[in-house]
């Protein structure tokens, strides 16, 4: 058999190329693995997954939205440690002027104890003053103010500061054939310049019987929300049926 040089000179460069191939794959291969380090496959059910862990990721929490009640509370809370914390300064700038008085000459004190004991009694007489109109023409002066609809009769008894609330007296009364139920979220509080104003009702009940009974409670709304108003108006119906409409105005604002 005689020997082929371009037979063998083929299968040369075949096997070359096989072996350049091969050694291109190997790098190629590694290259990628190389590249792909760290990186895994998802998995093919993540709500599984979720449902199983017991510890919630942090960015997987929900969000809880905070009720209108709660909200207020923390308003009116806040509000009354500031009046807390002005009182208290206030306390504190009278224990220094009277240590500082204390250190002056026995002369100048005893003068100045006399006018600050002069200038106290005017003011205390000028409080009183102005309480005794405050309670004779204040707030007050306008009610009690009703309002009825088949057979069920809201009244406005008095409204009061507290706090940092202006909380309003009512009372519900139904003297008609059928009981009637309220939604108290869905009571509407307007000033006298047409803004609307959250408000929060305690004492009242949800369902209102026939029998007569007058129930009182409580309007109270917080005073950082009426900013200049005068007068208030007063909106309840009945749910879910809205038949009847209880409807008040010219509310007197506390000041």
């Amino acid at each position: 058999m005689k020997f082929n040089s371009t037979v063998a000179l083929t299968l040369i460069l075949l096997a070359m190329m096989l072996g350049a191939g091969f050694v291109s794959a190997m790098w190629g291969f590694s290259l990628g693995h190389e590249a792909l380090k760290g990186v895994t496959q998802p998995d093919v059910r993540p709500t599984k997954k979720l449902a199983n862990n017991q510890e919630v990721e942090p960015g997987g929490k929900e969000v809880t939205l905070l009720s209108e009640r709660d909200i207020l509370v923390n308003v009116h809370a806040y509000i009354q440690d500031q009046d807390k914390d002005k009182d208290s300064n206030t306390d504190n700038n009278d224990s220094e002027s009277k240590s500082q008085s204390d250190t002056q000459k026995p002369e100048e004190s005893a003068a100045e104890n006399q006018q600050s004991e002069v200038e106290e009694a005017s003011s205390e007489s000028d409080v009183f003053n102005t309480q005794t109109s405050f309670t004779s023409s204040g707030s007050n002066q306008n009610l009690p103010l009703k309002s009825q609809d088949r057979g069920v009769t809201l009244e406005v008894r008095s409204a009061n500061l507290q706090g940092g609330s202006l909380l309003l007296d009512v009372s519900l009364k139904n003297e008609g054939a059928n009981p009637v139920r309220f939604l108290y979220s869905f009571l509407n509080v307007t000033d006298d310049k047409g803004r609307a104003l959250s408000a929060i009702t305690e004492g009242l009940p949800g369902e209102l019987p026939s029998n007569g009974e007058e129930f009182s409670g409580t309007v109270s709304i917080p005073t950082a929300l009426l900013d200049d108003a005068k007068a208030l108006s007063l909106t309840l119906t009945d749910y879910p049926d809205q038949k009847l409409k209880l409807k008040m105005s010219e509310i007197p604002v506390a000041r």
